[in-house]
């Protein structure tokens, strides 16, 4: 694990040094940057590993890093830490290839977990394949308008929104919502649109 480094931006030193720990203890190298700006001037000097990415920092926030590191043509897999509320947020960097994101506060294997996915897509384009296909039969056994709903989840969009776009309540909405992650065996929001996002849901043809 120590050949795959992983750089950790976020403005709380707790947060720095509490992940921080969690992942040297588990055998990762770990370079602390304490906001984006400081991270983007380094990217030059950096070998490939993931980007473990807070999503509200004060001058430039997540996205806004995720977008130029992109615009720089940097490959490495990104990891969006959030807060409670930021999943909307979490969507739109998802959007803009994001490996995964987390929810703060989070256990240290979910963390681990998707670092090793990052390390997987960084590693091996057949393994992202597989992720696919694995969620997209997971998706099979949906109905189309669950379907339907899935895709304003994955939009964004809230109840209301997406009954007003089908021409349903929003009530019915949450009927569909609650029946399509018991299908799909989630908990909640964030993991029923990590299926969704693996498997393409949303990608425009």
């Amino acid at each position: 694990m120590a050949d795959f480094p992983i750089y950790l931006v976020d403005d709380d030193d707790s947060v720095r040094r509490s992940v921080g720990f969690m992942l040297r203890t588990s055998g990762y190298t770990v370079h602390p940057f304490e906001n984006g700006v400081e991270f983007l001037r380094a990217t030059a000097k950096l070998e490939p590993g993931c980007i473990l990415l807070d999503i509200r920092m004060p001058g430039m926030d997540g996205l806004e890093v995720q977008q130029e590191i992109t615009a720089r043509g940097i490959a490495y897999p990104v990891i969006i830490m959030t807060g409670h509320g930021d999943v909307e947020l979490a969507v739109t960097a998802m959007k803009a290839g994001a490996v995964d994101f987390i929810e703060k506060p989070f256990e240290k294997a979910v963390l681990v977990a998707a670092i090793e996915e990052g390390r997987n897509r960084l590693a091996d384009a057949n393994h992202r394949h597989t992720k696919r296909d694995e969620a997209k039969l997971r998706l099979n056994g949906l109905t189309p308008r669950e379907h339907d709903v899935l895709e304003g989840l994955v939009e964004g969009y809230p109840n209301k929104t997406i009954g007003y776009d089908l021409g349903i309540s929003p009530r019915t909405v949450e009927i569909h919502r609650a029946n399509l992650m018991n299908k799909l065996e989630v908990q909640n929001l964030s993991d029923l649109l990590r299926i969704a996002f693996a498997a393409g849901v949303g990608e425009k043809e």
